[in-house]
């Protein structure tokens, strides 16, 4: 069985083919971080017009590469929400037509669900889990009862993480995107030199808010101007490994799980993964993230996600009337 996924939620254009057992035939991601960056940020309709000039070209190149045609694939699966309400548009609408035109199976797919499954790509993992997305625009925690079963048991009021290392590279002058750039100045500078504030250090506290972090890293830039930019970085990324490592230690005690997973595309950071991954080892924890190329968005993790939905609802029947939600929750 071949299953196609469309995911087009933000900034990345990406189409991925696998089949049931986990073997991955395309894997097709058109970045637009160079047409972005000169603006310090995603901005909305460049995103959803490079979208459109994108799409087709890159599915053709996906079947070309995993060498089958349409009437090869059994199932599409295509990225519903939340994200950018035009971004998701263009996939929804291509996924819609292409469906309808060829006779195939349609599964609309929240994008927090690719990201949870996407750690099960490379990985075979014991439920119940915990799982930390964390990406630009979200920073959740859940626990993964099973395949299509998740319990929310907090996410971030304000900021998302990704949100907050952009904003104090904007604030640096460091450029966009702002996580690799902090990342890599961090690994010089000295993580305990300031000791920046974390929200929510409570008991059973599952929330999370990085918008406090990103303004005492405002102030203390105005007050510092002398300070040391690596600094800056390295104490900034330890208040978020410090609040991550909080919230996942809470959590396991409340609900005794064994098994952590982190991802999204904030999991990409080397920093932020052996610090959760230190932390599991100390507690005779098992933990697991996914490999960069599934960390950030990308269409296998969304086909992956379409073939659980499969097998859950296998008579699904898609409408053409099925719509974007922008804030759609899992």
């Amino acid at each position: 069985m071949l299953i196609l996924g469309i995911e087009t939620s933000c900034d990345e254009t990406a189409i991925g083919i696998i089949d049931e057992n986990k073997k991955i035939y395309a894997n097709i991601v058109y970045s637009q971080t160079k047409e972005h960056s000169i603006f310090g940020g995603v901005v909305p309709e460049i995103a959803s017009r490079k979208h459109i000039e994108k799409i087709k070209i890159l599915t053709e190149i996906a079947f070309n590469e995993a060498s089958i045609k349409i009437s090869d694939i059994d199932i599409i699966s295509v990225t519903k929400g939340p994200g950018l309400i035009g971004s998701l548009l263009v996939g929804l609408n291509f996924a819609k037509a292409l469906a309808y035109a060829t006779k195939k199976k349609l599964y609309f797919i929240n994008h927090l669900e690719g990201h949870i499954l996407s750690v099960l790509i490379e990985n075979d993992i014991e439920f119940p889990f915990l799982s930390l997305v964390a990406s630009g625009g979200h920073t959740n925690l859940y626990i993964v009862e099973n395949y299509c079963k998740y319990k929310l048991l907090g996410k971030t009021l304000d900021d998302a993480v990704g949100e907050a290392f952009d904003k104090v590279a904007k604030m640096l002058s460091l450029g966009y995107p702002g996580g690799p750039i902090v990342e890599k100045l961090a690994k010089n500078g000295d993580e305990y030199k300031i000791d920046f504030p974390k929200a929510f250090i409570e008991k059973d506290n599952f929330k999370f808010s990085f918008s406090g972090l990103k303004t005492a890293v405002k102030n203390y830039i105005k007050k510092n101007r002398n300070a040391k930019i690596e600094d800056i970085c390295a104490s900034f990324q330890r208040a978020i490994a410090d609040v991550f490592i909080f919230k996942i230690n809470e959590a396991i005690k409340k609900y005794n799980i064994k098994n952590v997973c982190f991802s999204g595309g904030v999991a990409c950071n080397s920093y932020l993964k052996e610090k959760i991954r230190n932390f599991c080892r100390e507690n005779n924890l098992k933990f697991f993230t996914p490999s960069p190329k599934f960390c950030t968005d990308n269409g296998v993790m969304i086909a992956f996600a379409g073939y659980y939905r499969f097998l859950e609802n296998p008579n699904f029947q898609f409408s053409l009337s099925e719509n974007a939600n922008s804030r759609l929750k899992l």
